[in-house]
């Protein structure tokens, strides 16, 4: 559950860090605010072995017309004099991310289910396209193919194909 854990914790810690904030999972690592990324995630783990190391890319302070044109519209941060600067969030992050790792499937599954932002919207992997149908009880995305099958998807990147 780690990598459907870690963008939970990642959007608890920015609602936090900037109140009235309201974010989202775009399965399998990225959270969005308002279609636009603020983060992404990735994890490394050997559970055989017992570790794990989660990587978070948080755009934190920067504003939005300071990010390249061919971002402005797609990227978006926390930004502004209370987020109090990357060890504030680090902490902040910290704590949720405890929080979430030893939070049970259940939870973990209920509450990715409440930000998933790709749910029926049309989506494309290498394999295939569709409409995003939410995840299944591992975590894989659920998608309907255009000929009506529902395929799951545990790994690779997942593009949306419409606004």
């Amino acid at each position: 559950m780690l990598p459907l854990a870690a963008p939970l914790a990642v959007c608890d810690a920015a609602e936090e860090l900037r109140p009235g904030l309201e974010c989202g999972v775009k399965w399998p690592n990225d959270v969005l605010v308002d279609g636009r990324k603020l983060a992404g995630i990735l994890v490394e783990a050997r559970p055989q072995d017992g570790w794990a190391v989660v990587g978070v890319g948080l755009n934190l302070t920067i504003s939005p017309d300071e990010f390249p044109p061919d971002l402005q519209d797609k990227a978006v941060s926390i930004s502004g004099s209370d987020v109090g600067g990357p060890l504030s969030a680090a902490t902040v992050l910290n704590r949720h991310l405890e929080r979430w790792v030893k939070a049970g499937p259940d939870t973990v599954l209920a509450a990715w289910r409440r930000r998933d932002a790709l749910k029926g919207r049309e989506v494309a992997w290498d394999g295939g396209s569709g409409v995003a149908d939410g995840v299944d009880d591992r975590g894989y995305l659920i998608v309907i193919t255009p000929g009506g099958s529902r395929v799951t998807v545990g790994a690779g990147e997942v593009h949306l194909t419409r606004s």
